[in-house]
């Protein structure tokens, strides 16, 4: 086994020069060498690839909170429809990301593209069902989901475009899966970076009319987030198409193979029920929370989007260990796949710890940055430090989840979800809210203490090490 020196300082490899390598990107063998290094080249672009990402999700709720809460709650309730299509495009990329990275780390960069091209096809059909099926039945899925009359009048456009533009979501993570899989991570950070900056400079101008542009309120920032996204989902394609990655699509390779397609279909199942699991799981929670009011609803949808701020960027460093298992386990080296998600773990509970923190002591100056009313800034400064409080366990846990699917091992995080998110989080939330009359404050109360459950319990299944023995 090769001898594993560790990122110091005086090393060879001192920090910042990892880091300048990583921006630029480089095609390392991260199934040898040091185990800090390898993280840090591939997390440092992850995580700033989910910066931009969550400096989007606060930024475009920002513009839509001068339209008024009625504007937030729509955002708020089409997020929540959204949470399916997510689902379905991360649990596509996880079995994506484990297929690539496991034959990465093989050296079968044949089977590697294959994996990819297969991904893609299946994400193209997926979408043009979903998004025709999401514009035609859009105001009924608002007041399914608790809208009053006036959020469904103002909001169904939004909610048109946002679930009729789900080819650019589902390309996005698909190609994005591609990249962090092979470890050219740097390309994955560039895809995103180029269509959260569309979407937040296209954002206020079409919500608001700037210059040349029409008012379109908050329908705008939908046509913004898709014009952004679509933007992104070209670009990545692109780049798979022209090969400058380790993986290079001819167009030759764009054909079914339908028993390699069917192993993606298998391996993703679990994948993606486990995110629909997990997703859906908020539909419940903010069908507690539309029972309270429009007013509670936009505080909760301001907290969350402030709670993902935080997030994203983890699952930056989540991701980096997926890909880092997922290569390691094919290179036939699972102590190394083991250390190096206990190692990211690390690091993901000393960045997530410390934002919780500023969370709980700057909650209300945080929060007056996107509501003056006094009433949405109560209740979106109760889940933005009632939720963090959870951060210090759900660091970890982000990370163990991702391992999981990594290794290939899907259904463990699955059962998890199922079990933790439904038989749970959602009765206690309901019990705590209405049985207890604590109103939102249990629904927000029951996400930490659910979050903080399926940590401890994650770790201790990870320790078992069954994921070590999964066949990708």
């Amino acid at each position: 086994m090769p001898e594993r020196t560790e990122l110091t300082p005086a090393s060879a490899h001192g920090f910042w020069e990892t880091v300048r390598e990583s921006l630029r990107g480089s095609h390392q063998d991260y199934t040898q060498g040091s185990i800090a290094r390898a993280i840090m080249l591939l997390a440092v672009p992850m995580v700033l690839e989910m910066v931009l990402e969550s400096v989007f999700a606060v930024t475009d709720v920002f513009f839509v909170g001068k339209l008024g809460a009625n504007a937030v709650a729509t955002v708020g309730l089409t997020e929540s429809l959204l949470t399916v299509l997510y689902a379905i495009a991360m649990g596509l990329s996880i079995g994506v990301t484990a297929m690539v990275a496991r034959r990465i780390g093989e050296h079968d960069v044949e089977g590697a593209r294959d994996a990819a091209v297969q991904g893609v096809l299946i994400g193209l059909v997926i979408a043009g069902v979903l998004g025709v099926a999401g514009v035609i039945l859009a105001p009924r899925l608002l007041a399914m989901m608790g809208a009053s009359p006036e959020v469904v009048r103002i909001g169904s456009n939004f909610t048109r475009v946002m679930l009729g533009g789900d080819v650019s979501v589902l390309l996005l993570f698909l190609a994005n899966a591609v990249f962090r899989g092979a470890g050219d991570a740097a390309i994955a950070m560039r895809v995103l970076w180029l269509a959260n900056a569309i979407n937040i400079v296209l954002g206020p101008c079409l919500i608001f009319g700037l210059g040349p542009f029409p008012a379109l309120g908050v329908t705008g920032g939908a046509v913004a987030t898709t014009i952004g996204r679509g933007t992104g989902a070209v670009y990545a394609v692109s780049r798979l198409m022209r090969g400058r990655g380790k993986i290079a699509v001819a167009r030759k390779d764009i054909r079914v193979k339908p028993r390699l397609m069917g192993t993606l279909i298998t391996l993703s199942a679990a994948g993606t029920f486990q995110m629909i699991i997990g997703m859906a799981s908020w539909i419940g929670l903010v069908r507690i929370i539309s029972t309270y009011g429009s007013q509670a609803l936009a505080g909760y949808t301001i907290g969350v989007r402030l709670i993902v701020f935080a997030l994203l960027p983890s699952w930056g460093m989540s991701n980096a260990a997926a890909t880092m298992v997922g290569q390691a386990l094919g290179a036939n080296d699972p102590e190394r796949a083991e250390h190096a998600v206990w190692r990211a773990a690390a690091y993901n509970t000393v960045f997530l710890t410390t934002i919780g923190l500023v969370f709980v002591l700057a909650a209300n100056p945080i929060v007056s940055i996107f509501t003056i009313d006094p009433i949405v800034a109560g209740y979106a400064v109760d889940c933005l430090r009632t939720v963090s409080y959870g951060f210090v366990l759900y660091a970890g846990g982000m990370v163990l989840t991702q391992a999981f699917n990594g290794a290939g091992d899907t259904w463990t995080p699955t059962v998890l979800n199922l079990v933790v998110f439904w038989l749970f989080e959602i009765p206690l939330a309901y019990f705590l809210a209405q049985t207890l009359k604590m109103g939102p404050h249990g629904v927000f109360l029951a996400i930490t203490i659910a979050f903080s459950a399926l940590t401890i319990v994650s770790a201790a299944v990870f320790r078992l090490g069954r994921w070590k023995q999964r066949k990708v």
